[in-house]
């Protein structure tokens, strides 16, 4: 699974950095978290957003959304690593220590790696007690747990000695995880795994107490309860009764349908964390379904920020207002839009009309239609340049202007089995009405008149089907759909390593009858296409000359590269895995790499970005509003 409902920001241009900006930087004071250097300490930094979204209810064990993680990550959960709450041209991407005093010890064979865990970390109240190795041990039993639905407990399961997301009870501890005492954890892994350390910065896997989660043993439960360990707490969870599992109320600070607030721990000590630096006294995250109101609020300087892109007339007023553009924010969000294709369904099962459709789309035309160059970048491969550098200069199918090159596009759809006369265009008649599914609002649905024009000129003449995105993608998710071709679809890291980004798009484990993300069907073999029904084996059977031709699989590429130490060798490793997915296999069209997009008011005279969540860095940044939760909250 992925979150790709999540972050759906526009504007984008990496050229534009996150830097302080509004009403100055304001006199250098010393506040309560020890913050010096001309920033000033205090304030509630106000937000507004038209829902919340959350996917399993604030639960961290199974949360899946990408703005709760930065919820997490800045105010209430430490891990045993985590991130510095930064762009990635600033290491944003990179884990650093947390809990732990280090990045841990990890043996001769890369099978064990041992942390110790810092000295003055402690739980808020009312638990008042330091965070130990336990904790962290507990938030993997709860991973394990098959009723709490870990939702990408798949990074962890079939890779810690004992894992499996099949465990009956949170309580059963875990083969492969050892606490032998209360500052000491040490994971035994199935196999050499080089992006662990990305895996233990997720929110999932950060220490959880067991005397309040362990009452909740259902998915979503815990969310009203969480507990931190981090600089900022959920407003009124210092009055929880923890006597019994009978005693516990939901946390009055937060309401799924109204609102969230956060306030400061008073157990947090700020010399125990070198990530995060904690200038706001509290943040104030309120459900307002008008999103013109939300934008026209941060105008008046009634909010302090907003997150994805405004509506149309007030976007122009950031756009041209020399007094406003400072104050309009673009990042990349890590995000690959594509064009999918199915390589079982015709005419899509030839590889050369899917290089033919690689170079016949124009998509300098899409990002313009999608806003122009505020919004993204041109994406010529599968991993955006922030998660994998090492191909930020690939483009295995070039064009002018990345306009398209038809003559390109008709060289290799003459060399396919649909092109009987060699002319470059197909003459078959599976290239008449070819569906394709769609969005069905701005800016796909400007897509849909460039990718009909531009698949005419090689004889592909689409019949597009325009759908919520819900919709969407649940006909792309059915197997038994046999969809030639989408245009709705869109990729979204969970971590900044490519094995975040790449496992279910095009291992075997990201295929189903129902709820696939392996869109393209890569790897499909007999076995699963008997078990989705008599359509989808029959066109299996027809792509693959019944059996004699199996499909591509890099199920076995994907497992040495992860194996792979972390850094250049494994980057080259995933690199060279992408060339082959984009040159032998060629699943995608990708068009766009997305952008995160945050508004912000004069009222915020400091602000990051968090490239590994891909939302406000909350932790770096800085108000001067001058208000209290007192006057702010309504609870």
């Amino acid at each position: 699974m992925k979150r790709y409902v999540v972050l759906v920001g526009l504007l984008a241009s990496l050229a534009l950095v996150a830097t302080a900006c509004g009403g100055g930087g304001g006199p250098t004071e010393t506040g309560p978290t020890g913050a010096t250097g001309g920033i000033p300490t205090g304030g509630i930094l106000r937000e507004e957003t038209t829902d919340f979204g959350f996917t399993n209810a604030f639960d961290p064990t199974g949360e899946y959304l990408g703005t709760a993680w930065a919820i997490y990550g800045n105010f209430l959960l430490r891990g045993l690593v985590s991130y510095p709450w930064l762009p990635g041209e600033k290491g944003g991407n990179e884990p650093v220590p947390d809990l732990a005093t280090d990045l841990g010890e990890v043996s001769a064979d890369g099978l064990t790696i041992t942390f110790t865990l810092k000295d003055g970390v402690m739980w808020q109240p009312p638990l008042n007690r330091p965070v130990t190795s336990q904790d962290v041990a507990f938030a993997f039993q709860r991973i394990n747990t098959k009723s709490l639905i870990a939702q990408y407990g798949n990074y962890y399961c079939g890779t810690i000695v004992g894992m499996d997301c099949e465990g009956k009870s949170q309580e059963d501890p875990i083969e492969g995880i050892e606490t032998p005492d209360d500052k000491t954890i040490i994971f035994h892994l199935e196999r050499p795994t080089g992006d662990f350390l990305y895996r233990l910065a997720q929110p999932a896997a950060a220490p959880i107490p067991p005397e309040v989660a362990g009452c909740f043993d259902k998915a979503g439960e815990y969310g009203r309860y969480v507990m931190s360990n981090g600089p900022y707490m959920l407003l009124g969870s210092d009055e929880l009764d923890i006597s019994s599992c009978d005693t516990l109320e939901p946390i009055k600070g937060y309401d799924p349908d109204k609102f969230m607030y956060v306030v400061r721990n008073p157990n947090y000590d700020q010399a125990t964390d070198e990530n995060r630096k904690n200038y706001i006294d509290g943040w104030s995250y309120v459900i307002n379904t008008n999103l013109d109101d939300i934008y026209n609020r941060v105008l008046n300087g009634e909010i302090d920020l907003a997150h994805g892109a405004p509506p149309a007339a007030i976007l122009q007023q950031y756009l041209t207002n020399p007094d406003l553009q400072d104050n309009l924010k673009t990042n990349s969000g890590d995000r690959t839009w594509y064009l999918t294709m199915n390589l079982i369904v015709p005419p899509f099962d030839d590889i050369h009309v899917r290089k033919a459709a690689n170079f016949v789309v124009d998509k300098a035309a899409m990002l313009q239609a999608t806003g122009g160059p505020t919004t993204g970048e041109i994406a010529t491969t599968i991993e955006p340049p922030t998660v994998l550098p090492d191909l930020a200069d690939y483009d295995p199918y070039p064009s002018p202007n990345h306009a398209g090159d038809v003559e390109a596009a008709k060289a290799e759809m003459a060399q396919s089995k649909y092109d009987k006369n060699g002319d470059g265009v197909c003459d078959d008649p599976v290239c008449d009405n070819v569906l394709m599914i769609n969005r069905n609002y701005e800016p796909w649905t400007e897509y849909t008149p460039i990718l009909t024009e531009n698949f005419k000129q090689i004889g592909i003449n689409l019949k597009v089907r325009e759908l919520d995105v819900s919709t969407a993608y649940t006909t792309i998710q059915t197997m038994s759909n046999l969809i030639p071709i989408a245009a709705n679809a869109g990729w979204g890291k969970d971590y900044a390593s490519p094995f975040g980004f790449d496992y279910f798009l095009f291992s075997t484990a990201g295929l189903s009858c129902e709820g696939a993300v392996n869109y393209s069907n890569i790897g499909l073999d007999e076995e699963l296409a008997k078990e989705c029904g008599d359509e989808v084996y029959e066109a299996w059977k027809a792509a693959t000359d019944n059996g004699r031709n199996p499909l591509p699989n890099v199920d076995a590429d994907m497992e040495a590269c992860v194996a792979k130490p972390f850094g250049p060798e494994y980057n080259a490793c995933w690199a060279d895995l992408d060339r082959k997915i984009m040159e032998e296999i060629v699943p995608w069209v990708p068009y766009r790499w997305g952008s995160q997009n945050t508004v912000l008011a004069d009222t915020v005279v400091a602000w990051e970005y968090d490239q590994s969540a891909g939302w406000t860095a909350y932790s770096r940044t800085a108000v001067n509003n001058g208000l209290t939760m007192d006057e702010v909250a309504q609870v």
